[in-house]
């Protein structure tokens, strides 16, 4: 997973325009350094929880896009299927990979990889759906 390349797709089910760069095939990363405050209060010892490992890669993926929308565009977390496959603890530092492999109107959906030096800790998925602030408010 690196670079950005990818296919233009536009449906004409499109909701309402999105910058033309939002294209499938984006893809990122983004490096974190395990602390304590990321762990499950109940473990005698340090260690990346679930709940703070999806939120790496939920706040990841937004970061990794947000220059591919418009300025009144964020994107919400709608789905997440990843597994826990690996521990990382106290200060190692992992990277969460992500890849933009569809687009369905304004619905992304991203392959997902967290790494920690050579073991794999999660792969898996996450959808985000593009929102307007501007309707909010």
């Amino acid at each position: 997973m690196g670079g950005e390349k990818g296919t233009a797709r536009r449906s004409s089910l499109s909701v309402a325009p999105m910058k033309e760069t939002l294209i499938e095939g984006l893809e990122g990363s983004a490096t974190y350094t395990v602390t304590a405050d990321m762990s499950p209060p109940h473990l005698p010892m340090v260690v990346l929880s679930t709940p703070d490992m999806i939120r790496l890669i939920e706040g990841t993926c937004l970061t990794g896009i947000s220059d591919h929308l418009e300025a009144a565009e964020t994107t919400v977390g709608t789905h997440v299927c990843v597994s826990h496959a690996a521990a990382a603890g106290d200060g190692e530092v992992v990277e969460i990979s992500y890849r933009l492999t569809t687009i369905d109107r304004r619905r992304l959906t991203f392959d997902t990889r967290v790494t920690c030096d050579d073991r794999v800790l999660s792969e898996g998925t996450h959808q985000r759906a593009v929102i307007d602030t501007s309707r909010f408010g």
